[in-house]
């Protein structure tokens, strides 16, 4: 029967000097002994067998396992409304942030951070098999890591059957992203039944109308395979939250029409969406190899709206557009990743052999726009602004057994080892010429609100990395399970090997309390983009006193000749340290409560630095001419930013209370406390802190310490009764606030309850209907931003959607 493994390196992880060691390690185990029991169930922290999915899929979180895991089903993911499964992880586990992001076209990529660390440091895995990286840079709103992480959002809701959530740095045994920890998403392996559903909803203020389909079904394939199915689609309507111009803000010199403005100048938001996601799980047993394969395959197009230009302003050529007009942003996003292999045994070895290969690409594209330079002469479409693309090809090979008595060492000892090589290549594509063209009209150059790629841009960046492991799961006795796990990773883009090492143990000190904890350390190699993206784009940036004005700002790689002499050099990799230290407690059944305490150090922490730009003295554009760059352009790249400490407290809490005749209700309790701390922060070069500049500032120090909540809160009561099922949940978001260069510019938000709200009843055992509502108080954050007189996010980047309440309706039929 298939396993996914989130307990041991479900990953083969490449061969580099430490393979040696490991394979001879291998070698003498295999004759200590022939036995093959199947582990003590401590040692499976997650394991899925086809049979017991769903009973495990049940679990909120895992008391039995040597590290933190919490599960999440899919009919909790169904619960969350109108989002998407990114947000949805969110609102179910208080560990995760999901950013609010506005920034234009960044609107439709949004982090999602694990115990205050970003998207980057947390490993995602489907069926256990890597997921590909997004070609989507994170920059904008809290995230400006620069780094290209997972979009799941293209993975089908339809198709998962639940998440498996490892909340601890697992560096050493899963790659070198898992600092944080680790997400499986396990996809649907029944072979027979399915499920459609279609729900609409839309926002309280009556726009974001939301419209979902979906459906997956099993069927049988072979003598004991199967085949499962899914489809999804949504359409999802523009949304704005901005406010309105004040009188100081002249969109035209006619005082006529100046008094019929509405006064709307901009448009930032949820952009208008369309997208669907297909997905299929399947294996085939034959002879002694069962073979499987999975894959998924989304498009998602968005409409973004951005910035009013004035036809008063130097963003407009009156004779095209007399009443000045809005650009629009398009975007195409396509993925995919599919993932063949086999799995048996060889003398006494359970084996896995996998391939995997995944590709995003982002297409970006513009209408009623213009390149107001080339004055009458410029196109109103551009088809072709900039193309994104990210690759990745993993080879994986895993080899596990248990013996009973090695080396009569007298303990059982579970071996697990393998070798991955991971082909990785992002590259970027120029737009077309009339993008990007000076022209001769007096008026800004570049299409209007959109990221332009030059030719002098385009980057193609490749990486191979070869790595290793070898896990050693110790029964020392019935209470008392250790495992001790090394990991070798070679970057062929940096000499050396990066070794990886970790410790984890649990022991039972009663029937019903145990003691967990981890000790860890990791290598991150920086991501493709981190180190080699650039481009230079003609929109807004944010000033030392956080307010948003106009800029051509260049994004520069961090060792080329100009960002060298502004301070910058080529990036080192990040290093990490964690420990962690928790209690579980399972006194029933039907009861399960499981606290974990965790720190984790990162040093060379890579972050984009605080925009560099002349502030009158000429010192910044002297430098700027010296590099050929014109006078005015603002400047920035990614370095090796700061030393970090995050420290945290996760609690989780299920309880059923069974009423007889009046149902059954589960009680939910999440807590999450965390804290990131700089321990030490890169130096402003002294030739530019003469002049003011601050090379990495406070915004970006805000960035990492208080942008995201220190405290959450999920409190949730699901009630069943009959046909009826009733879901509850609040979550309490504590304070953030936004910090600026200047401290004058700094914004508080305070914290926040969001309620929501979920009804369904089920006719005929197959029919569900379901009435539900997020944030049904209509709670909004704080307006506290930096005044724009443009009326520009009012609501500054809140942790918890800024659009206030919204109510769906679905149906529902399983067959």
């Amino acid at each position: 029967m298939p396993l996914t493994h989130l307990s041991r390196p479900a990953r083969a992880f490449p061969l580099s000097t430490l393979a040696t060691a490991v394979l001879l390690a291998s070698a003498g185990l295999a004759h200590a002994d022939d036995s093959s029991t199947s582990a003590d169930p401590q040692l499976k922290t997650v394991t899925v067998t086809t049979s017991a999915t769903a009973a495990r899929a049940q679990q909120r979180t895992i008391t039995d396992s040597s590290a933190p895991i919490d599960i999440i089903s899919n009919e909790a993911l169904t619960r969350t409304g109108r989002a998407e499964l990114s947000e949805a992880i969110a609102k179910l586990l208080p560990s995760f942030n999901f950013g609010s992001n506005i920034a234009g076209y960044n609107s439709t990529t949004r982090p999602l951070s694990f115990r205050g660390l970003g998207p980057e440091y947390t490993l995602v895995l489907v069926n256990g098999k890597r997921r590909h990286d997004g070609a989507a840079i994170q920059s904008g709103s809290i995230d400006n890591s620069g780094a290209n992480v997972v979009d799941i959002d293209m993975i089908p809701v339809s198709s998962v059957d639940h998440i498996e959530v490892l909340k601890d740095a697992a560096a050493a045994r899963y790659g070198s992203d898992a600092v944080a920890g680790v997400v499986n998403i396990v996809l649907k392996s029944q072979d027979s039944g399915g499920h459609v559903e279609s729900s609409y909803g839309k926002l309280f203020s009556g726009q974001g109308a939301t419209k979902k389909i979906a459906a997956d079904e099993g069927f049988k394939l072979g003598d004991g395979g199967f085949l499962h199915l899914s489809a999804d689609a949504r359409k999802r309507d523009y949304a704005s939250w901005d406010g309105k111009a004040d009188s100081t803000v002249k969109a035209y010199n006619d005082p006529i029409k100046q008094a019929s403005w509405d006064r709307v100048a901009i448009k930032n938001g949820d952009p208008e969406l369309k997208a669907f996601n297909l997905g299929y799980n399947a294996e085939l047993p034959l002879n002694d190899v069962t073979l499987y394969s999975f894959g998924t395959y989304g498009q998602r197009k968005a409409v973004i709206q951005n910035y009013y230009r004035f036809p008063n302003g130097t963003a407009s050529v009156p004779d095209i557009y007399p009443n000045g007009y809005y650009p629009l942003n398009n975007l195409k996003d396509t993925d995919y990743q599919f993932v063949f292999g086999g799995k048996g045994e060889v003398a006494g070895w359970g084996y896995d052999l996998s391939t995997s290969y995944g590709r995003d690409t982002l297409h970006y594209s513009s209408d009623l726009n213009l390149n107001p330079s080339l004055g009458d002469a410029s196109p109103t479409h551009f088809g072709n602004l900039a193309t994104f693309r990210s690759d990745q090809w993993v080879n994986n090979l895993d080899f596990t057994r248990r013996f009973e008595n090695p080396f009569n060492l007298g303990v059982p000892v579970t071996v697990s080892t393998g070798v991955e090589h991971k082909w990785e290549r992002f590259s970027t594509f120029a737009g077309e010429a009339d993008s990007y063209e000076a022209g001769s009209y007096p008026a800004a150059v570049g299409a209007q609100a959109s990221v332009i790629i030059r030719p002098q841009d385009e980057v193609d960046l490749i990486r191979n990395t070869y790595a290793t492991y070898l896990d050693l799961g110790f029964d020392l006795t019935s209470r008392w399970y250790a495992d001790v796990a090394a990991r070798v990773e070679h970057f062929d883009d940096y000499s050396g090997d990066k070794l990886g090492l970790k410790f984890n143990s649990r022991y039972k000190l009663t029937d019903t309390v145990a003691v967990r904890g981890t000790l860890g350390t990791g290598v991150r190699a920086p991501s493709l983009t981190q180190g080699g993206y650039t481009t230079t784009d003609s929109r807004v940036n944010t000033d030392a006193n956080g307010n948003v004005v106009p800029a051509t700002t260049r994004l520069t790689a961090a060792d080329s000749s100009l960002a060298k002499a502004l301070g910058g050099s080529a990036l080192k990799p990040e290093k990490s340290q964690n420990a962690g230290l928790g209690l579980t407690w399972q006194p029933d059944p039907l009861t399960a409560v499981t606290a974990d305490a965790y720190l984790v150090d990162i040093q060379n922490r890579i972050a984009l630095t605080s925009a560099i730009y002349d502030n009158g003295n000429g010192v910044v554009n002297s430098i700027l001419a010296s590099q050929g760059v014109a006078a005015g352009t603002w400047v920035d790249y990614y370095t090796n930013a700061f030393d970090t400490r995050t420290r945290g407290l996760d609690v989780v809490a299920d309880h059923t209370t069974p009423f007889a005749q009046y149902g059954d209700v589960r009680w939910s309790l999440g807590f999450n406390y965390n804290k990131t701390t700089i321990q030490d922060a890169k130096d402003t070069p002294a030739s530019l802190a003469s002049s003011g500049v601050v090379l990495v500032g406070r915004n970006r120090e805000g960035d990492l310490t208080d942008a995201t909540p220190k405290t959450k809160w999920i409190l949730g009561a699901n009630w069943k009764v009959g046909n009826w099922n009733s879901n509850l949940t609040t979550t309490r978001y504590g304070s953030v606030s936004t910090l600026a260069v200047n401290p004058s510019g700094d914004r508080s938000f305070g914290a926040k309850w969001i309620t929501d709200l979920d009804v369904s009843y089920t006719f005929f055992d197959h029919l569900t209907v379901s009435l539900g509502g997020s944030n049904i108080l209509d709670v909004r954050p704080d307006k506290n931003a930096v005044y724009s007189s443009l009326g520009l996010a009012p609501y500054g980047n809140p942790p918890f959607y800024p659009g206030g309440g919204s109510w769906y309706t679905k149906v529902a039929y399983d067959f």
